[in-house]
């Protein structure tokens, strides 16, 4: 994460706060007026509709009738690791203190979004989150984050001491090498091996992912001389059509493209639960898993989660969650970030 202040302004007033959650598709805002406050004003735009994240915001705040407040707080999609940004999946690159000036903000921090998202967790309403498989959360433990959208975002909290505080973790696990369980993934691997090199877990476990999936299976089945015509190769190009495939025609590739998505995630996330002794459960996030449903709670998700040999007494203990919030609950985390005092 990055801060930036003015040096002209020692104490800035703590609210009201401009919140963001920049994705590589959209852009989320909103408006936290005092420190207990809801956060109000919730607006998405579409990234591809504005030139720079400078330009995304002025428009927000024009369009919202508000003025620029003393502090700022944006989770992006990206690593933030020193003044300049350039993002891994839209065109936008900037300065982090030009875009404070050019905002008018005294105080202005950036971090990575699931970084943002995971200061949330501990705040999220049951009603917002339901699980998926057993498990029950252990008190004062680790807790992971995992979601595919246009990437895919991986963070966690660590418990810091028993005072009901956490230290979230800034990294990008979604980029870690992807790796198969069955001859037919490994099969799917090495098609999409021949495209990209390096096969990581987002090249598939994302929306451009799915995609690929799909498309990676189809050419499996063209060499062996079985796929044809049936689905419709050409025509779909996006998730929402894989999906909208998948459950329209249950014996289709589209379908299994799917069911291999959710699969992989379960790996992944498993992997990560292990990793980070996440036994205070592990969240699903992003734009794609909350839109399945049902659909994802019947998937080879959960199980393949738990397969990890030895350690499946031990996963199937950890309980996993898909996050379900009418606000970015990204937008409260990065509110959270700007009050830790440690970060000021």
């Amino acid at each position: 994460m990055f801060e930036s202040r003015d040096p002209a302004v020692a104490n800035a007033p703590a609210y009201p706060r401009l919140l963001g959650d920049i994705g590589g598709t959209n852009t989320r805002f909103g408006w936290q007026a005092t420190e207990h406050a809801a956060i109000t004003h919730v607006q998405v735009l579409p990234c591809a509709e504005h030139e720079s994240l400078l330009v995304a915001a002025q428009t927000y705040l024009k369009e919202q009738d508000l003025t620029a407040p003393p502090c700022a707080a944006f989770g992006i999609a990206n690593p933030v690791t020193g003044d300049q940004v350039a993002m891994t999946n839209h065109h936008w690159k900037f300065s982090v203190n030009a875009l404070r000036e050019g905002l008018g903000v005294s105080r202005f921090l950036l971090l990575n979004d699931f970084t943002a998202l995971a200061l949330s967790l501990t705040l999220l309403p049951d009603a917002q989150k339901r699980q998926v498989g057993s498990g029950t959360a252990a008190a004062n433990a680790a807790i992971g984050l995992i979601g595919p959208g246009t990437g895919l975002g991986v963070s966690g909290l660590f418990p810091v001491g028993y005072q009901n505080k956490w230290m979230p973790i800034a990294g990008e696990g979604g980029h870690v090498s992807l790796t198969a369980s069955t001859a037919h993934e490994f099969a799917a691997i090495q098609q999409l091996q021949k495209r990209y090199g390096h096969v990581s877990a987002e090249r598939v476990i994302s929306g451009a992912g799915l995609v690929d999936l799909y498309h990676a299976l189809c050419d499996l089945k063209d060499g062996q001389g079985q796929n044809g015509n049936h689905d419709l190769r050409r025509e779909i190009t996006t998730p929402a059509e894989v999906i909208e495939r998948a459950q329209d025609v249950p014996t289709s590739t589209a379908n299994e493209a799917l069911n291999m998505f959710c699969g992989f995630l379960g790996s992944v996330a498993g992997d990560l639960a292990l990793t980070l002794g996440a036994r205070g459960g592990i969240y699903i996030g992003g734009g794609i898993v909350p839109r399945l449903g049902e659909r994802f709670d019947a998937s080879p998700f959960r199980e393949r989660f738990e397969a990890k040999g030895r350690f499946k007494k031990y996963l199937q203990e950890v309980p996993t969650w898909v996050i379900h919030s009418p606000v970015s609950p990204a937008l409260q985390g990065a509110s959270q970030a700007l009050s830790l005092t440690q970060w000021q």
